[in-house]
């Protein structure tokens, strides 16, 4: 299958990450395998790349699209587990990791799934087929608060508690089925003269495939195993798409770096503080002009870079 999205970012992702020909690295995030084939051009044949995907049509797709190398390794999982991966894979430590978050380019391919509010299909939205939360029981069961609140916070839309209203008087007829159901309630929920930026429903949407997928609760954790995860140099590339993906991300990386807290007439550090590498990217690099006109998903990515070094001072 060829994709429709290309990656994000590609060129930046491939320069941060600083490939060892024969290095071992990670894409946490497999998806349509944009980065990964690019990660696996400049490996040798004795580098290793491992690619994760929780989306079991995801990774088929990907063995198809990657199929001229031999050196990847194909795990169904969340990246959230990495440290248990490794330790399946009976490896320690990893040159470098990838975490390209969000949708996927196949996921948004595949409207049937439910993640587009384009046409008429089943609300879905697993990324991971295997689990049972889907959308329709998020639409269907959740409390109009829980439902208000999730709009709000993840999706950042300032109509949340109207869209969360009309969703609970519109299933007390019938219970809400599909994308379309739900995209013509939100429609109506949000004024006409406030339907400027972008599609109505892409904010809930995007809210309500976080919580499907538990996107933002584990992240902080997950970033700070991926960092524990790496070799000595090993770099950490990750994409966001969300303020609070990008706020869990600069979090962790802050932490890992560590920050002596001795006062500064102090010759040697006595407070025991300790760091685990340093932030390559004080601020978070953005898409280009020309790849923001290439390619919409990349509006709102912001790419952070953290460089694994136990032996430096805070």
């Amino acid at each position: 299958m060829e994709f429709k999205h290309k990656p994000v970012m590609l060129t930046e992702c491939i320069e941060g990450l600083r490939i060892k020909p024969e290095g071992i690295y990670i894409d946490g995030t497999l998806g349509g395998a944009g980065h990964s084939k690019e990660i696996l051009q400049q490996l040798s044949s004795q580098g290793i790349l491992i690619g994760i995907d929780r989306d079991e049509e995801a990774l088929q797709a990907a063995k198809t699209n990657l199929k001229a190398f031999s050196n990847v390794q194909y795990v169904h999982d969340n990246h959230d587990n990495i440290k248990n991966i490794l330790k399946q894979l009976k490896i320690e430590k990893v040159d470098g990791i990838l975490l390209d978050l969000g949708v996927s380019s196949y996921q948004l391919d595949e409207r049937n799934r439910g993640f587009s509010y384009l046409g008429e299909n089943v609300l879905d939205m697993r990324m991971d087929q295997t689990q049972e939360l889907t959308a329709e029981k998020v639409i269907n069961h959740y409390s109009e608060e829980e439902l208000a609140n999730i709009i709000y916070e993840y999706g950042e839309e300032r109509f949340s508690r109207q869209i969360a209203k009309n969703i609970c008087l519109r299933r007390q007829e019938n219970p809400i089925r599909t994308t379309k159901e739900l995209t013509q309630i939100i429609e109506n929920s949000i004024p006409k003269s406030k339907q400027k930026d972008g599609h109505p429903a892409k904010r809930t949407f995007q809210a309500i495939r976080i919580e499907v997928n538990n996107e933002i609760k584990p992240l902080y954790q997950t970033i700070k195993d991926c960092i524990e995860c790496l070799k000595e140099e090993g770099r950490l590339c990750v994409i966001t798409f969300h303020s609070l993906e990008d706020r869990a991300v600069k979090k962790a990386f802050i932490e890992a770096k560590g920050k002596c807290t001795c006062p500064s007439d102090l010759p040697y550090c006595v407070c025991g503080a300790k760091s685990f590498g340093k932030i390559i990217t004080k601020k978070p690099i953005v898409s280009t002009k020309e790849e923001l006109e290439d390619n919409t998903r990349s509006k709102s990515a912001k790419l952070r870079i953290f460089e694994k070094c136990e032996n430096i001072k805070c």
